[in-house]
């Protein structure tokens, strides 16, 4: 048996972009979903965006919570900031 080959940059980069999950017993390849330190992007920008960015970009339902302080994202409650259902 011959000895396994090291991988290429582009091989490496390519496997870092997928994950391997088990659907209905079998495994499949999907992408990663794309975290920005750990949080979904729309948590993200929830918790960094200041009331005049959330007022640019007509998500004024969220700009009450911002300025309260209460940023506890929970996906009932500021998914509809984005437009979300769920």
């Amino acid at each position: 048996m011959a000895p396994k080959r090291k991988l290429t940059v582009a091989q490496k980069r390519e496997k870092a972009q997928f994950m391997t999950i088990f659907i209905n017993g079998k495994q499949r390849r999907v992408r990663r979903p794309v975290l920005i330190d750990g949080l979904d992007p729309d948590e993200f920008y929830l918790r960094n965006a200041d009331s005049i960015a959330l007022h640019q970009d007509g998500l004024w339902e969220c700009i009450a919570e911002a300025e309260q302080g209460d940023i506890a994202f929970t996906d009932a409650d500021d998914a509809d900031c984005f437009g979300h259902s769920g």
